[in-house]
Order: C-alpha cells, then structure tokens, then sequence
C-alpha cells in the first residue's frame, strides 16, 4: 500500500474547529439536539407491541408473480 498520512485535516474539519472555539455553546447546543431527536428510552412492552401491530404489505404492482404471469 502506501504510507499513510495521519496528519492530514481537512478544511471542512478545520473549519468546524475553529467556529467550535468561537462558539463554545455549541457543544451544549449538540447534546440537547441529539437528546430532543436521538436518545429515546427504550421501552420492550412499546417495541414487542408496535412489531405485532405491522400490516402485512402488498407486493409491488409491477412485480411478475402480481399481475398473476
């Protein structure tokens, strides 16, 4: 292979980097975002009910074994 260059950073990164020292709130800002849309507790009773509920769902209507050929 070749040598690998580790120290590479991108300008996205560097970017990124620099508005995160002017905007130190930010980081704060990411972890109420991700807690508002990501971290959700996990309920088995909600889970095992919401998997039995599907719907079984028709074929696609083009498909070969649906238009009976």
């Amino acid at each position: 292979m070749g040598d690998v260059i580790t120290g590479y950073v991108s300008d996205h990164t560097k970017w990124m980097n620099e508005q995160m020292e002017k905007n130190p709130s930010w980081a704060e800002d990411q972890k109420a975002g991700r807690a508002l849309w990501w971290d959700k507790k996990q309920d088995v009773d909600t889970t095992a009910r919401n998997a039995e509920s599907k719907v079984a769902q028709k074929s696609y209507p083009y498909d070969v074994n649906f238009l009976g050929e």
